[in-house]
Formats: C-alpha cells, sequence, structure tokens
C-alpha cells in the first residue's frame, strides 16, 4: 500500500489484518494455478509479419538503429516518458519468423514501467501514443545484447499502447466543465462505465487501483505502478476518498479533483487539491 494513503488509513484492525492475509494466501494461490497452466498450455502462435527479416525502406531509424513503423495510428497526443508506467499489447518475433513472446497469444495485456524494458522497446514506446500500434526492429545492440537464454539477435515487436495509467492526466490543474461535483466540492467524471450495481458503504472494504497527482502533475503515490492493487476500509482513507467510492460500481473508473479540505486539509504533504484516477475493483 502506498505511503500516503497509508498514512491516510492508520493502523491496521485485527479484521483487516486476516483480510488481507486471506487476499495475499488467494494470490498466492492463483499463481501457482496459474504458473502450472502457463507451464502445460504454450500460447498460440501468432504468424510473423511479412517484413519479420527486415525493416521496409519507409522505416524511420534513429541514430541508435532502432526501426520503427506505424501500423496503425493513435488516438492520444500524449507521447510516455522513460518514468511512466505503460499498458501494452505486443508480440515479438525473431527475424526467422518464431514468435517468442505475446501479451496478444495470452490474452491480456501488460503494464510495465518504461525504464524497465530493453531499451530499443523504450525508445521505441516513447514514440507512441494512446491508441497506436508500432511495429519496431530492435537490433541485438538495443535488445538482449547476447544475453544467455534470451532471444538472439535482431527482434521484431508490433506493439500496441493502450493506456500510460501513471500520466498525469491532461485537465490534471482543475476539473473539465463536463465534470460533475457534490454539494461538498468534490469533482469526479466517469472514465469507464461499471459492470456492477451495488455501490460501497463507509464500512465496506475495497479493493483498488489508483493513481494520485498533484496539479502541477507530480505523482505522489500509485498502486499501479507498485503493480499491486490496494485493499482498505471505505471510512479510514481520507474524506474525499470516502465520499467519492461510494458513488462508484465495480469495474468503474473515475477521476477524483479532492479540495484539499477533503484531502490532508493543509497538515501534511502532498498539499492542495489532489487529482486520482481510481478503479475499483472489488467491494467486500
Amino acid at each position: 500500500m502506498g505511503k500516503w494513503l497509508a498514512v491516510v488509513i492508520g493502523r491496521p484492525t485485527r479484521g483487516r489484518y486476516n483480510a488481507r492475509m486471506r487476499i495475499l494466501r488467494s494470490i498466492a494461490l492463483f499463481l501457482l494455478v496459474v504458473g502450472t497452466v502457463s507451464a502445460q498450455t504454450p500460447p498460440s502462435q501468432i504468424p510473423a509479419p511479412a517484413d519479420v527479416a527486415a525493416p521496409p525502406a519507409g522505416a524511420a531509424k534513429t541514430a541508435y538503429g532502432l526501426a520503427t513503423q506505424v501500423v496503425k495510428p493513435g488516438t492520444g497526443k500524449v507521447h510516455p516518458s522513460n518514468d511512466d508506467m505503460v499498458t501494452i499489447d505486443y508480440t515479438g518475433w525473431t527475424t526467422d519468423g518464431k514468435m517468442f513472446d505475446s501479451s496478444v497469444a495470452r490474452g491480456k495485456p501488460a503494464t510495465f514501467p518504461v525504464n524497465r524494458l530493453i531499451p530499443g522497446f523504450g525508445e521505441g514506446l516513447q514514440m507512441m501514443v494512446a491508441g497506436e500500434t508500432r511495429r519496431m526492429w530492435i537490433p541485438e545492440s538495443l535488445a538482449y545484447k547476447g544475453q544467455q537464454g534470451k532471444p538472439a539477435g535482431m527482434l521484431v515487436f508490433d506493439v500496441t499502447l493502450i493506456d500510460m495509467p501513471t500520466h498525469a492526466p491532461a485537465d490534471v490543474k482543475a476539473p473539465p466543465s463536463d465534470a460533475k461535483h457534490t454539494s461538498s466540492g468534490l469533482y469526479y467524471q466517469v472514465l469507464t462505465p461499471g459492470t456492477g450495481t451495488r455501490h460501497p458503504k463507509p464500512t465496506n472494504t475495497v479493493t483498488v487501483h489508483y493513481s494520485g497527482w498533484t496539479t502541477d502533475g507530480k505523482m505522489f503515490d500509485s498502486s499501479v505502478a507498485r503493480g499491486k492493487p490496494s485493499t482498505f476500509q471505505l471510512e479510514g482513507v481520507i474524506p474525499g476518498w470516502t465520499e467519492g467510492v461510494q458513488l462508484m460500481v465495480e469495474g468503474e473508473k473515475v477521476r477524483f479533483w479532492i479540495p484539499e479540505k477533503l484531502a490532508y486539509k493543509g497538515r501534511q504533504a502532498p498539499y492542495g487539491t489532489l487529482v486520482f484516477d481510481v478503479e475499483l475493483i472489488k467491494i467486500d
């Protein structure tokens, strides 16, 4: 759990500790099952593109030797930075057409920090915008550099940039004119409609993914960046969270603009209005 959210939640009760232990045991069992299935059932092969052996003449090339070509233009305008997390779908082949990895074949997009990827992949991602699919020809010097057990030689990837969950939204400075608001001063906007019908109560325990920014665009906490959802009792967090999450249903993603009086009230950092993207995963 993030340090800022943890400060507000306070010391866990025995009931909350037991609930967390049950969640951790469930995650461990899930990983064990998934690992067993993955070992027994290799992902289906996705055919390599016709130009897998070498980049075509029209591909753009960087000074470092990366070649890329846009397969499908995106709808976004912002490029990820080296410090961002990205959610992507991808498939990778060696130049003889053998697929060695694919989130598409597994049926689930992957979320990575840009700066933890091989250099060519990270460089290529920073050229992209949300919704874009790009083909990358990554020379070995920008890939695994001959590491034992890793794919050798030039690697070819088709990459679709789905989201940048830790990148500050364009409207981080202030809520847009079409944002809804409550009488307390909380502003919010639904980003993704939910699939549930039940709203949590203050006494409920909820599991969420979230990222939080100050209005100057600095991210101060993110369960997404840590790669693990947070679980807490709703009445144990800052007032803006308690009020806002009660408006949500499972599967819904909402952006909140929480004024300081509903956040940390000037008693500690982060100060001022705080902006959160919150996805409600589960209501216990």
